[in-house]
């Protein structure tokens, strides 16, 4: 495999998405579209990748960094056209000797096949460009061919009736070995009607020394650029209408398969069953034959072979289910480990908690696990059973096979097969209750007669 640079090109202000967030960080399928085109490009193992960054560069450093640490974040301070930002990208890419591919932030659909197959034309010709047959052209630029030769790019503005005519376009992704790329990005002007630097002009400039470019082809639908929240949105269900039809046949069975939302990296073993309106956020494994039931919303978990969350379930972050667990309704779960057949079925918060294989954790239990400050630990032994609206007040330790009585506080550790209680005796005052009533009608019926 020859080495690979990847410069994805995240500068743009995205007037139209009306937004203070930089256009690339805006979210599809629970991920910035800049992260799906990283990941497209992540598949061809490069040994650099670039991210060209300009309006709120802050940002998208930031983002980029937590997505991969590995990559270069340049600033391209003044807009001035595609060429003009890959030019930015030239001192991250100092010593590289290879291929440079580039990619862009607000395009997040291109196929990893799709990337190989330009890098195979390279074999051939010295500028791979990446085209589609546009059911309607509308303003994109138009490639000019001969045979299977590219001899230019026109772009829209610049184009004559005959040139608007061809329905072969431009996505502006674009394969050349790196030094070639830097050479004739640099010698691109702005003569146009735009007064941009066209990365699109090193085609020209290619071909009038002498080398060869050709274009690669492929689905409109993967060249899809987002420009605008309604883009954001059609783009977002472009891929929901995907992920689901790849869960279909993997084996998911999904009950109501347009009410179910996926994250991208969402991963479901065949035999799980999805039923209606589920909401998959990022970081989400579930294993063969779990059931996931209507209204649940998991995030950053792991559910193991025959467990079933839901209905109304939540599983954020750090929430591990082994095999045969039970999360019922009105559950929610945070960095804890649910050991193998443990059950959680009613109206419950169980965080920062570990519970043991078999226990039973009643409705209404909640382990207070935050201190205001600091978060704490709680242990629930296996086979366990927990009364119903338990509280359980962190740091503390239920042992294997002990009891909580219903209505607890619970704020020392529990030793194994003890049954803990820590509620105040009942109290009972004969007629009270008749007595209380009658003052409360009288100081009613005073406050009416004031008014």
């Amino acid at each position: 495999m020859m080495k690979t640079a990847l410069i994805v090109l995240a500068a743009g202000k995205g007037t139209r998405m009306n937004s203070d967030i930089p256009k690339v960080l805006h979210p599809i399928a629970g991920e910035a579209m800049l992260f799906h085109a990283m990941a497209s490009g992540a598949l061809l193992e490069p040994e650099r990748t670039v991210i060209v960054a300009g309006h709120g560069a802050d940002q998208v450093r930031a983002a980029a960094l937590s997505y991969d640490g590995e990559v270069d974040v340049v600033e391209q301070t003044e807009q001035l056209g595609t060429a003009h930002a890959v030019r930015q990208a030239q001192s991250a890419l100092t010593g590289f000797e290879g291929v440079a591919l580039v990619l862009y932030g607000d395009t997040p659909f291109i196929q990893p096949e799709t990337l190989e197959n330009m890098l195979a034309a390279l074999a051939r010709h010295d500028v791979v460009v990446l085209g589609f047959e546009a059911a309607d052209p509308g303003r994109y630029g138009r490639l000019v061919t001969q045979g299977d030769v590219l001899e230019k790019i026109v772009e829209y503005k610049d184009a004559s009736d005959q040139e608007r005519a061809i329905t072969l376009c431009n996505s502006g992704v674009v394969a050349c070995q790196s030094e070639l790329l830097f050479d004739l990005v640099s010698a691109v002007d702005n003569t146009n009607a735009s007064e941009e630097y066209y990365l699109t002009d090193i085609v020209g400039l290619a071909r009038a020394r002498g080398m060869s470019a050709t274009a690669v082809t492929c689905d409109e639908g993967e060249t899809l650029g987002v420009n605008s929240r309604a883009d954001l949105a059609a783009a977002d269900a472009a891929l929901q209408v995907r992920i689901r039809a790849q869960m279909l046949e993997n084996g998911v069975t999904l009950a109501a398969p347009e009410t179910v939302y996926f994250a991208r990296d969402t991963t479901i073993g065949r035999d799980t069953v999805v039923e209606p309106n589920v909401v998959f956020g990022a970081g989400v494994t579930v294993e063969s034959g779990a059931t996931i039931r209507a209204f649940s919303h998991l995030e950053g978990c792991h559910v193991s072979r025959g467990a079933v969350v839901g209905p109304y379930a939540r599983l954020r972050p750090g929430a591990e289910l082994a095999e045969h667990v039970r999360v019922g309704n009105f559950v929610e779960l945070k960095n804890a480990q649910i050991a193998e057949g443990a059950k959680i079925n009613h109206l419950s918060y169980v965080g920062d908690a570990t519970v043991g294989a078999g226990a039973n954790i009643g409705a209404g239990t909640i382990t207070c696990n935050y201190d205001g400050v600091m978060k704490h630990h709680t242990q629930i032994g296996a086979g366990a059973f927990i009364g119903s609206n338990t509280m359980l007040v962190a740091p503390v330790s239920i042992g294997d096979g002990a009891m909580t009585g219903s209505g607890s506080v619970i704020t020392s550790d529990v030793d194994p097969d003890a049954l803990a209680l820590a509620r105040a005796p009942q109290v009972e005052k004969p007629g009270m209750a008749r007595k209380l009533f009658e003052l409360l009608k009288a100081k009613k019926a005073r406050l009416q007669r004031g008014s």
